[in-house]
């Protein structure tokens, strides 16, 4: 019987814009989209760092008037968003700008859906009110090389009541304009956030590679963005000035941003995702730290897909079975884990006491349908206790 595909879509309406010196054109593709006056949101490690005076003067030489919401902090929490809709409002802003890692693209992303729906952002959790139109002109720039929200259809945003973490959109109508991709401006980042940013976006391809809903072009930016880690992220943790690890490890990202396409991950980020409300951790490091049990549990679903996966990360597969090579994409992943530092989850702030419920939130949390390999409560006590188990004491 001949297996026949099943219909998917795959859209992005992000322009991309990237390479060392990226940033000098900003202020072009401002005005080419009509912005006069945008609100940046970014935070206050991006401030400290100088960072933001430099964007400003890019905007403000093309005499574009920006405004800055600089308030943004990890794991953005609701009210933050839905204060920087009010301010976005007051200000009569015309458009958005995000600037730094994950949280300050899916802060603006989020200002976005309210500016135009109104409302709170807690009206569009996926599955609620339907995003039905595009968010204002927005360019993201990304000083981080991991999430990729700069190019996803997704903004991740934080519920301190439910203490959970929930995703708007899975519509192009929530996705950046443009994407501004500048190497240049991840120099300075620490190892650990490096390191972090860097395993966060290993994740995400191989999730995209192997979850369910996989398609040719998310197969093939995932297997790219794969290859780009294995070979760089080391080096980017180790030297921070190393410009072409830089270079990569931010096509790394964006890559496996664009891997995702209208779909969700898999066991990984599930377990990321609702940890990460329980406690106030980098995403990054709760990913790379979970990343190699949930890849262990997952060969089984789809081993033909992790020997690819191992191939990737550069393992010698030839006169290896399936299974062999699959065993070399878990061994790849755990010892890439311990080379760059990730943290362990005790010293994250996890206790193996927290395993039944860290496990039960899991299993709810939407990524899970995602997941090569069927899933139930226990299946994710048995990936929380392996993870608990592994890493550096």
């Amino acid at each position: 019987m001949v297996e026949v595909s099943p219909v998917r879509t795959y859209e992005t309406p992000t322009r991309l814009v990237h390479g060392i010196g990226a940033l000098s054109t900003l202020g072009q593709e401002a005005r080419a989209l009509g912005i006069t006056r945008p609100l940046l949101a970014t935070d206050q490690g991006i401030v400290k760092a100088g960072l933001l005076d430099g964007v400003l003067n890019v905007l403000r030489d093309e005499g574009i008037d920006p405004v800055v919401f600089d308030r943004v902090k990890a794991n953005p929490p609701i009210e933050l968003v839905d204060e920087g809709a009010r301010f976005y409002a007051s200000e009569r802003c015309d458009g958005l700008i995000g600037l730094g890692g994950g949280s300050s693209m899916d802060t603006a992303k989020g200002i976005g859906v309210v500016a135009v729906h109104g409302g709170s952002i807690l009206d569009y959790e996926y599955g609620r009110a339907p995003i039905a139109r595009r968010i204002p002109p927005m360019i993201a720039i990304p000083t981080t090389a991991g999430t990729g929200s700069e190019v996803t259809l997704w903004a991740v945003i934080t519920d301190p009541d439910r203490k959970i973490k929930f995703n708007v959109g899975g519509t192009p109508n929530i996705a950046s304009w443009v994407a501004v991709i500048d190497p240049a401006l991840t120099v300075n980042l620490p190892p650990g956030v490096t390191a972090g940013t860097g395993m966060d976006a290993l994740a995400h391809a191989v999730e995209c590679f192997t979850m369910d809903y996989h398609q040719p072009f998310t197969d093939a930016v995932a297997l790219e963005a794969i290859d780009y880690v294995g070979r760089w992220l080391r080096r980017a943790v180790e030297d921070g000035h190393d410009l072409e690890a830089r270079s990569h490890m931010s096509m790394a990202a964006m890559l496996a941003g664009l891997s995702y396409g209208v779909d969700s991950a898999g066991a990984n980020h599930a377990m990321a995702q609702s940890a990460g409300g329980v406690h106030d951790v980098p995403h990054g490091d709760l990913v790379g730290r979970l990343l190699g049990p949930v890849v262990e549990f997952n060969v089984p679903g789809t081993p033909e897909r992790f020997a690819r996966i191992a191939q990737a990360l550069g393992k010698d597969t030839r006169d290896k079975t399936v299974n062999q090579a699959a065993d070399l994409a878990v061994e790849e992943v755990y010892a890439l884990t311990e080379d760059v530092n990730i943290p362990t989850l005790q010293s994250l702030g996890f206790s193996t006491d927290e395993v039944p419920m860290l496990a039960k939130i899991a299993f709810d949390d939407p990524q899970t349908v995602g997941n090569p390999r069927e899933l139930d409560v226990g299946s994710y006590e048995e990936i929380w206790k392996r993870a608990f188990d592994t890493g550096k004491p």
